[in-house]
C-alpha cells in the first residue's frame, strides 16, 4: 500500500459472517443436542429453545441499532487511496479469529442439552438469525442510498463494526465493492 493508504472491509459482510457462523453452529449444536437425553425432556427443551431463538434473534437485531444509525449519519467519504477488502478476505479473517470461540460455543450448547435438549443450540441460532437480519437491514440501506458502508478492520479489531472504539464508517459508491 502506498503512503496514507489503508484497508476497508464491508460492514454488512462482517455482520452477515457473524450471523451465518452463529446460525450454523447453533443448528449443528441443536441437532447434536437432540441426541442427548436431557433433564427436562425433548419437548420442553425444544419449546424453550424456540422461545430463546425468538428472543435472541430480536435482541441481536436491535442491539446497537442506534449506534449503527449514528455511524451511518456521521459517515465520511472514503479516501482516494483506500484498499477495499474482498468479501472472501473479510470472511476468512473473521472466521480465523473466532474458530476456537465457535468450537467452544458449540460444545457449551451441546453440554447445555443435558438440562434442556437443543435449547442452547437454538439460542445460538437465534443470535445468528438476528445478526443476519441486521446485515439485510444494512444491505437494504446501502441499496436505497446507493452507497456501500465500509469500516477499517483495525478499528473493528475483529469484533463488532459498531462497537464504541469504531471511529466511523466510510461510504463509497456502489461500483466500488
Amino acid at each position: 500500500m502506498g503512503r496514507g493508504a489503508y484497508a476497508l472491509a464491508r460492514v454488512a459482510v462482517y455482520t452477515r459472517t457473524a450471523g451465518t457462523a452463529l446460525w450454523w453452529t447453533g443448528v449443528a449444536a441443536a441437532g447434536a443436542g437432540l441426541a442427548v437425553p436431557g433433564l427436562t425432556g425433548r419437548r420442553i427443551g425444544i419449546l424453550g429453545g424456540a422461545a430463546l431463538l425468538l428472543v435472541a434473534a430480536v435482541a441481536a437485531f436491535l442491539a446497537r441499532r442506534r449506534r449503527c444509525a449514528g455511524l451511518i449519519k456521521a459517515s465520511t467519504a472514503a479516501g482516494k487511496w483506500v484498499v477495499l477488502h474482498d468479501r472472501a478476505v473479510t470472511v476468512r479473517a473473521w472466521l480465523r479469529r473466532r474458530r476456537w470461540w465457535l468450537a467452544a460455543a458449540f460444545l457449551a450448547a451441546v453440554a447445555s442439552s443435558l438440562a434442556a435438549p437443543a435449547a442452547g443450540g437454538m439460542l445460538l441460532a437465534g443470535a445468528g438469525a438476528g445478526l443476519w437480519a441486521k446485515a439485510v437491514w444494512l444491505g437494504r440501506w446501502e441499496r436505497r442510498n446507493e452507497k456501500l458502508l465500509w469500516v477499517r478492520p483495525e478499528w473493528a479489531d475483529g469484533r463488532s463494526p459498531s462497537r464504541k472504539d469504531v471511529r466511523g464508517w466510510m461510504p463509497t459508491g456502489p461500483l466500488a465493492g
